[in-house]
């Protein structure tokens, strides 16, 4: 191809994501310094190492709540110079961050007044209730008596998350900022939607100098003594406001979060480096939960997902059902109250459709980004009657099938109805605003779902997996009217999962590719694009058992499979890029699902594969934490996977991938009628000896279990049981 074409091509790849892409992320620079998030409840903070808050290029720094930015700068210094870094290390539970420093050399009139590391900095750092704390602990460790000041710079620009993401906002409100007393600051801000926001800063003691942008404090330390202040920032709290002590606080919170994981199962293992794993993950979804009017919520990630969204949550609940089974009714109990219940095109609602964002900071409050309450995602419907479906199975729970049934029907009414508005048996999507996002399944970059040829897929858009999801949905939910009395419902339900299987076949398989189109267009065209998708259907269970195979087996040659994991799309489709959003790299969740589908299949050796893949990968991690996505680069002898540079971490689907690969791993089934856990095919990967399971519950019951790995088969052994419970291995092939 010429250079001159070649140069037009890009140039209208070019042109085209910025038209079709409104809230792309940008990632304009690498990060000065590694940042450090916290979160609780609504409430979330970015940090840099030092502690600091915009002292730093690179980061979404900043305190947060309901989608706005709380405070943009909170940066320490010392005598006008800033600290050196010692270190910087969250709490295992995710309840604090501690940041060490030390002083650098500083001179006055060209001559050192004290010499570096003299001096000891302790930045702790916690969230409770809207407020986010700090300590500020210095100890001399010198000889001589050590003079300075520490000042703390402050400001605020009351940002909407989508002004941090890069949009741009023609006029803003108004923000003002004043002295109430030798130890507080407020600063405000009017927004163009009427609404007052409020930063309250508290500083205790009182500082030797107060202004509405700096609070400094001089210190005159001897040898060994030490001395401390505290800082407390409170989103839209009244004024005057004070804050609890510190350290009443910080007892109280994690309180608050040793509670809230009590009664779920917890795992110890063989391997120091996959515990460590285990540990973390569960920690942060911890932290990503959040206590909502209908139960407990697992925002879906930080920085810029930390909010309801239908889709995360509900996958990260069926991750974790096996687990903890309470989150999916706190998540079910959610949706189902917000459920659509008239048509928007804005908010691309219909009724029955679940949730897809939900936003409360100003630009959704003045529609100028439309996920206020969004319903653009095609797949949180099926999705949402799938989970409802596995967690009544899970927990025999009826009580809370009987409230959320006519949610359920209601979502199937939309599947049979609205979502499939040329009535050919295929749920569609089509964005019904320009403001709206173009691609509403998972994938959902402008450019992810294309033909073969790298034409991008344009009118009503029937995706693979939401194929799969209506299945499995439609069978779980027959199963549930059952349950109810409900028998023709029943029938009818079943049989309409059975037609849509065969239609299914029929329209989506392609033979010269051996696995399963993407999707297929508005001319019912199949894109014929190698891609995970494929791999998600089999944990949906609507794939034929021959056709399984050979989907399971493309998944596990070198275009898709990695040596970390499988990728999004493989190497040689059109659109392939180990560094894209969707078309190349890989995400740990959708993985996790594979796994399952591959369990589910009976294909274990399979799953033992990619369960190592993203061991190993999330041995090379920061914190060993799996972040939403990483680059789909080749493995390379000595060298741990590429990162993707805006990935969030923690994610909550990411952060509950090791728990479903252990799943799928075990075969883990559960039988309420029959009080029964089942193993099935059974396989740990080689990295694995020994499983403990505690407090692994089952109706009112539970038992602990050791499971021990003998080469390619494994031994059980039933260390406590609590009423009664029968466990057991099944070998079926």
């Amino acid at each position: 191809m010429p250079a001159e074409v070649v140069t037009q091509a890009m140039t209208a790849r070019t042109v085209e994501l910025v038209a079709e892409s409104p809230f792309y992320i940008p990632m304009t620079g690498p990060a000065a310094r590694p940042r450090r998030s916290l979160k609780h409840d609504d409430t979330f903070i970015v940090l840099d190492s030092h502690g600091d808050i915009g002292a730093s290029a690179g980061g979404p720094d900043g305190l947060f709540n309901a989608d706005t930015r709380y405070l943009a700068r909170l940066e320490l210094v010392l005598n006008d110079v800033q600290p050196l870094l010692l270190g910087s290390n969250l709490r295992d539970d995710n309840s604090a961050l501690t940041i060490d420093l030390t002083n650098p050399d500083v001179y006055r009139d060209g001559r050192i007044v004290l010499q570096k590391d003299m001096l000891h900095i302790v930045r702790t750092v916690f969230l409770w209730r809207g407020t986010a704390y700090q300590r500020i602990g210095i100890q001399n460790h010198g000889e001589n008596q050590a003079s300075f000041d520490v000042t703390l710079l402050f400001d605020n620009d009351f940002a909407d998350l989508f002004e941090v993401r890069g949009e741009r906002r023609p006029r803003r409100g108004v923000g003002t900022s004043k002295l109430l007393g030798p130890t507080d600051v407020m600063l405000e801000y009017k927004g163009l939607d009427g609404k007052i926001r409020a930063t309250a800063l508290h500083f205790d003691p009182r500082p030797t100098r107060l202004a509405v942008n700096a609070a400094t404090y001089h210190f005159d330390l001897a040898p060994q003594q030490s001395s401390s202040l505290f800082v407390a920032a409170s989103c839209n709290k009244p004024a005057p406001f004070k804050p609890v002590p510190f350290f009443r606080g910080l007892l109280a919170h994690r309180r608050e979060m040793r509670q809230s994981t009590r009664g779920a199962a917890s795992i110890e293992t063989s391997n120091n480096i996959f515990n460590e794993v285990v540990c973390q993950s569960m920690a942060d979804l911890n932290m990503l939960m959040t206590d909502t009017a209908q139960g407990r919520y697992p925002y879906a990630g930080i920085p810029w997902y930390s909010t309801t969204f239908g889709r995360d949550g509900i996958i990260t609940a069926l991750q974790m059902l096996w687990i903890d089974p309470r989150v999916a009714r706190g998540v079910l109990k959610r949706l189902a109250f917000y459920q659509a219940k008239t048509t928007d095109p804005l908010a691309d609602a219909e009724p029955g459709k679940i949730l897809h964002e939900m936003r409360g900071g100003e630009m959704a409050s003045l529609h100028e980004v439309p996920f206020a309450q969004y319903y653009g995602s095609v797949d949180s419907t099926p999705l949402f009657v799938l989970l409802a479906g596995l967690y009544v199975e899970r927990t025999g729970d009826e009580e809370t099938l009987v409230e959320l049934w006519p949610a359920i029907e209601a979502a199937l009414r939309w599947i049979d109805g609205a979502g499939d508005p040329d009535r050919d048996g295929f749920v569609e999507y089509q964005r019904a605003s320009e403001k709206g996002l173009a691609n509403q399944g998972w994938k959902d970059s402008y450019d992810a779902i294309f033909h073969a040829d790298g034409r991008l897929a344009e009118g009503y858009i029937a995706l693979a997996e939401v194929q799969g999801y209506v299945f499995a949905g439609k069978q779980l939910a027959s199963r549930c009217a059952l349950r109810l009395g409900k028998t023709d419902q029943a029938q009818k339900l079943e049989a309409d999962a059975k037609q849509l299987a065969e239609r299914f076949e029929d329209a989506f398989w392609c033979e010269e590719l051996g696995t399963y189109a993407l999707a297929l267009d508005g001319a019912k065209q199949p894109c014929k694009v190698r891609a995970s998708n494929a791999g998600q259907l089999l944990f949906t269970g609507i794939v034929r058992e021959d056709r399984a195979r050979k989907v399971a087996a493309d998944l596990m040659l070198p275009h898709f499979f990695t040596g970390w994991g499988i990728r999004t799309v493989a190497r040689g489709e059109a659109r392939y890029n180990p560094m894209s959003y969707h078309d190349g790299s890989i995400w740990p969740h959708d993985n996790a699902l594979i796994a399952l589908g591959l369990g589910r299949y009976g294909l274990k050796h399979a799953v033992e594969h990619v369960f190592k893949g993203l061991f190993d990968a999330a041995a090379y991690m920061d914190l060993r934490r799996l972040p939403e996505l990483f680059c789909g680069f080749r493995r390379e002898k000595q060298r741990g996977p590429t990162l993707y540079p805006v990935a969030c971490a923690p994610q909550a689907w990411a952060s509950a991938t090791p728990f479903t690969l252990l799943e799928a791993a075990l075969g883990l089934e559960f039988d309420v009628q029959r009080g029964e856990i089942r193993l099935r095919n059974p396989r740990l990967p080689a990295f694995l000896n020994e499983v403990v399971l505690r407090d692994l519950q089952l109706g009112p019951s539970s038992v602990d279990l050791r499971v021990r790995r003998h080469g390619d088969d494994v031994s059980m052994e039933v260390l406590r049981t609590r009423g009664q419970i029968q466990v057991s291995i099944v070998l079926a092939h």
